[in-house]
């Protein structure tokens, strides 16, 4: 086990069960706003704004993360508020109009995703699309895509900030108060039989942590990058506040990467994400709660300070 010493310039060289050596950066503050919104969505919105920092050990990050979302795919809406597409029910939803993304194969699977915040979306190593709405208001997502078994499913997750570089935002009195996470997914192929929910059988590691107070409440041990300890309680300021960055590797999407070292998702109720006042999620409770196939939602062990995680799954 190695515990993240408090020294404000270190660079830290962890031993991973699959990797030579693993690094964790350090950054100290607010990042540098590079774009002040990838979408515009009126009033009630969030701003989903993308900032980039360089962390003590030279290296530059963007926050809260590296995304295809100006010129990839988007998936079709399941809900969405800022396009004025809001069923009541699965039932309203025509899924004749989604397309089919070709992830190399013949079969169809249909996924159906809530994120908070936003995901993209791999099969077998291709980006089959991205969330339509980065940040808020709250939207959810289905995504049809033709794949030969066995199928990699990969899904990053990213939990967006309003306080670039310190994952966090204006909420219960605070200005820098970090937010919770999540992402459900439900997966079914053509035949309509659901093949594939998210749960604790799910691979997820984390790749940006904050905000951070003391460096010390960080530890690894082995691929375990364990934030339990450290403070989410928030502040006014951002005095004192770090973030902490490991490098993502490539090819982590692609089927023959290896992620058994990665830690096993953790997952959470709908109550912990508070999920009840979201209609995104709410008016599709038959899908996502099925009680045939209840899928979870599923992060890494923190849901709140954590806030790029990847995930992986596959379909036999």
């Amino acid at each position: 086990m190695i515990k993240i010493a408090t020294a404000a310039s270190a660079l830290f060289f962890l031993v991973s069960a699959t990797h030579a050596q693993e690094t964790v950066s350090f950054s100290t503050g607010l990042a540098q706003e590079v774009n002040s919104g990838l979408i515009e969505c009126g009033k009630g919105s969030r701003p989903s704004k993308v900032g980039e920092i360089e962390s003590e050990d030279g290296l530059s990050w963007t926050v809260p993360a590296v995304t295809g979302y100006s010129t990839e795919e988007h998936a079709t809406d399941l809900y969405n508020e800022c396009a004025g597409i809001e069923p009541d029910s699965f039932s309203d939803v025509d899924l004749d109009t989604v397309p089919v993304f070709d992830a190399g194969g013949e079969e169809i699977f249909t996924a159906y995703i809530f994120a908070d915040n936003y995901f993209e979306f791999f099969a077998n190593g291709q980006l089959v699309a991205v969330d339509s709405v980065p940040f808020t208001p709250f939207n959810s997502s289905v995504v049809k895509f033709s794949a030969s078994r066995p199928v990699t499913i990969a899904i990053m997750g990213v939990d967006w900030e309003e306080n670039l570089g310190l994952g966090s935002e204006a909420g219960r009195g605070k200005k820098f108060q970090p937010g919770d996470a999540g992402v459900v997914a439900i997966i079914s192929d053509e035949a309509g039989e659901v093949v594939s929910i998210t749960d604790s059988s799910w691979k997820a590691q984390t790749f940006y942590t904050s905000p951070i107070s003391d460096r010390g409440c960080l530890v690894q041990t082995g691929n375990v990058r364990d934030s339990s300890a450290c403070s989410t309680a928030g502040g006014k300021s951002a005095k004192g506040l770090s973030a902490a960055y490991w490098p993502i590797p490539e090819g982590w999407e692609q089927p023959g990467f290896d992620v058994t070292a990665w830690p096993d998702a953790v997952t959470f109720t709908n109550d912990i994400v508070g999920v009840d006042n979201k209609p995104a999620f709410t008016n599709f409770t038959d899908l996502f709660d099925n009680k045939a196939h209840d899928a979870q939602f599923i992060w890494s062990s923190n849901l709140v300070l954590d806030n790029l995680v990847l995930m992986r799954s596959q379909i036999n």
